[in-house]
């Protein structure tokens, strides 16, 4: 299916696909003269090894977090059922997650949102040069779904246990999955 985005008084294009066989086959554009073509890794895999350190750091910044809201208030503040219940939530907000990589492109660009097949990992796919803040902003935009619940994790009361859990959950994903993202705007930033 195909819809149609408005986003900062663009259009954008994006196709929901419910498979992606071949990465590849959408990332053929033609660059413009002046456009820096950015190395990553060649397959997923290999993306996933090299961002690595970056998921680590993410998720100790999650630990740390817990942490200090249990220790300040000296109780267990989540409920471990609801924290299951969030991560499955947060599984479910990668669709948005990529839509929110999609929507970062100017008009008339196509972006292709699939499930690679026979993996976990879901994908936003475009052949369509972006000027380097705009591609920072691409990679970072789903960042808010980690820092919205996290936020709220981390002002609700302690008793709110359920909430907190389902919210944990939530960051966790919203948090750590975009890991792969950091790792290309460190390559980016090194450019």
């Amino acid at each position: 299916s195909e819809f149609v985005t408005l986003f900062g008084g663009e259009l954008v294009m994006i196709k929901l696909k419910m498979s992606i066989e071949d990465i590849s086959e959408y990332q053929t554009g033609i660059l413009p003269k002046n456009a820096v073509k950015i190395e990553t890794p060649q397959s997923i895999e290999e993306m996933m090894k090299k961002a690595a350190p970056i998921a680590a750091v993410l998720c100790v910044l999650m630990f740390v977090t817990m942490l200090c809201k249990t220790v300040m208030n000296k109780t267990v503040v989540i409920s471990h059922v609801f924290i299951l219940i969030g991560f499955c939530l947060g599984y479910i907000c990668l669709v948005i997650h990529e839509w929110l990589h999609g929507i970062v492109y100017p008009r008339n660009a196509l972006v292709t949102i699939g499930k690679i097949t026979g993996k976990i990992s879901f994908v936003a796919l475009a052949s369509y040069p972006l000027k380097r803040r705009r591609f920072i902003v691409m990679c970072l935009l789903p960042f808010v779904l980690g820092i919205i619940p996290l936020l709220i994790f981390i002002v609700s009361p302690a008793e709110y246990r359920e909430l907190n859990g389902l919210m944990f959950g939530m960051s966790c994903m919203g948090m750590v999955s975009p890991f792969p993202d950091v790792y290309n705007v460190f390559i980016v930033l090194k450019k």
